[in-house]
């Protein structure tokens, strides 16, 4: 993030305020954040908010942030997941320096603070199964049952307790639980869970514990260890902060961090559930994590969407104690300002259709120049080749238009961008009816696309020199969901648009975009922004629409209710 981009962040931001509040009145000495993924799944841009907020406070502030894995689950936990989080972390823009930490870094200092609430009366071995845990534990308008096993003695919780990390016993078999009050009227306070009983190898402890945290149990203690001041999470942790403050209440821990909740980011057409984007991978509705149409920060990268963007929309969107839901189109404005400013203009046909200039010399061909971008004159020129025979967009031609429409049609002339005058002599049709080329004759007085008479012309039209264009294909992609709240009605799934992807096969572009690397934006004059996709091989380029120029595909959803 630079500088400009931090300052610009001082809008809606509460957690801002208490920071420069506890700085004033000298309560901490120097801000230090945390951002603490579960490395069970790929990043989304809900969790981008997340790292912004995190790393961005403790930028601003002259503080740290460090990037902690809670890797207390190794059964969904995997080196691929880790790997993603950390290229993704750095691609937004952000570095945790020397400070890179893991829960699993704790685990002895973890197990022997459990150890210290046993000796204190205040954790306890039950042998109970989960199912009869949760059917004791009660609902919001009844009190919890005590555990049959709630009162073992010390003796007999260390014992046991001790067992159970010598692997002693199965999966299941018993659970170790802090003692606080099964009556509360926070469930969170009824007696949770600490430990857990797990044989699985660890990726980084391997096969050493039989027995693993909880994350309620792990988190705040890590958080200590590492004196995080402002313990940054969403909002469906504000009742799990009473457990956190009692856990760091009745353990000799080396700091005193303090939880702070603020509200997730939900985004329309978007879901940002990990479990059901795990599903879509796993089910195949997609082809990855890094799908162009998932949310994660993979698929945002793939399709194009620039880390800057981001970030601007993140500061967009702000940071408030009460849950919202964002309108899509909110992030692609964010992503247009971006590469609006950034990315060069280039031309590309995406529904080829042949134009013959009859006029024009058989065999000859000139070069023509192009700006790189109309409000950026150090971005310079480029040359494109012109001829004879050219493809334009077949949309750009209409043999019967209605009122109103300005392109190509039987008599009329319209300009070539950087090139000619040209006018519609005759379309010609094949057998079944259809136009399948274009006659046309130019005027060469108009070279360059003006015309000495001064005449005007309503339309400029895109186009590429058949001889030299490129063949690509092109994904158009569009919302994965077709309900702005999908799931809403029942089945998610069912609310999966069919037509979230559309390949084109026989795009043609400029020559120039031929050498275009994996990832870098460009406009597509009167189309939108694209990107090289990653499936790219020499001799077959394949681009990805990351945003139209204008939201069609909502407005034509509108047109269709």
């Amino acid at each position: 993030m630079t500088a400009s981009e931090a300052a610009a962040q001082a809008g809606s931001n509460f957690v801002r305020d208490i920071i420069e509040s506890d700085l004033a009145a000298g309560r901490i000495a120097g801000v230090v954040t945390r951002f603490p993924p579960e490395p069970n799944g790929y990043l989304h841009i809900g969790h981008a908010k997340s790292i912004c907020l995190n790393f961005g406070l403790a930028q601003e502030f002259a503080g740290r942030c460090h990037l902690r894995f809670d890797d207390t689950n190794p059964t969904k936990e995997e080196q691929e997941y880790i790997d993603a989080i950390e290229r993704d972390v750095r691609w937004l823009g952000f570095d945790w320096g020397k400070h890179l930490y893991h829960a699993s870094d704790y685990f002895e200092r973890l197990y022997e603070w459990a150890e210290h609430l046993i000796r204190a009366g205040k954790a306890y071995v039950d042998d109970c199964s989960a199912e009869e845990i949760r059917a004791m534990r009660g609902t919001l308008t009844e009190p919890g049952r005590d555990s049959p096993w709630r009162e073992r003695s010390v003796a007999e919780n260390l014992d046991l307790f001790r067992r159970m990390r010598g692997g002693e016993f199965a999966n299941g078999a018993r659970v170790l639980r802090a003692k606080i009050d099964m009556a509360s009227g926070n469930i969170n306070l009824r007696d949770p869970v600490l430990y857990r009983i797990l044989h699985a190898a660890h990726p980084r402890t391997g096969s050493a514990w039989s027995i693993y945290p909880t994350y309620d149990f792990a988190h705040g203690q890590s958080d200590a260890i590492e004196g995080i001041t402002h313990s940054i999470c969403t909002l469906e942790f504000e009742d799990h902060r009473p457990l956190y403050d009692w856990l760091l209440d009745n353990l000799p821990v080396p700091s005193r961090p303090h939880q702070y909740e603020f509200a997730r980011l939900n985004i329309t057409y978007t879901v940002l559930s990990k479990r059901v984007l795990t599903e879509l991978v796993r089910e195949r509705h997609v082809k990855g994590w890094d799908d162009p149409r998932m949310p994660t920060i993979a698929g945002l990268r793939r399709r194009g969407v620039p880390a800057a963007a981001i970030r601007d929309f993140v500061r967009r969107v702000g940071v408030a104690r009460a849950n919202s839901i964002v309108d899509i189109a909110m992030f692609e404005s964010a992503i247009r300002d971006e590469l609006n400013r950034a990315a060069p203009r280039r031309m590309g046909v995406l529904r080829p259709l042949k134009l013959v200039i009859e006029n024009y010399p058989e065999g000859a061909g000139e070069t023509l120049e192009a700006l790189n971008h109309p409000d950026d004159p150090a971005a310079g020129t480029r040359a494109i080749p012109f001829g004879r025979e050219l493809y334009v967009e077949r949309d750009d031609f209409m043999e019967h238009p209605p009122k109103k429409f300005y392109r190509l049609s039987p008599g009329r002339e319209v300009r070539l961008r950087y090139a000619y005058f040209v006018t519609c002599r005759e379309a010609v049709k094949n057998a079944a009816g259809e136009v399948v080329e274009l006659r046309c004759s130019y005027d060469p007085a108009t070279r360059g696309g003006n015309a000495p008479d001064g005449r005007k012309v309503q339309a400029t039209l895109h186009w590429v020199s058949a001889a030299h264009s490129v063949p690509a294909e092109i994904r158009l992609y569009n919302q994965l969901f077709l309900r702005p709240d999908p799931g809403a009605a029942g089945d998610i799934m069912a609310d999966l648009n069919p037509d979230s992807l559309e390949v084109l096969a026989d795009s043609r572009l400029e020559p120039s975009l031929a050498r275009a690397a994996s990832g870098e934006a460009v406009q597509f004059e009167r189309q939108g922004y694209f990107c090289p996709d990653t499936d790219s091989r020499p001799g077959r380029l394949v681009f990805n629409r990351t945003v139209g120029l204008r939201d069609s595909w909502a407005k034509a959803q509108a047109g269709g209710r």
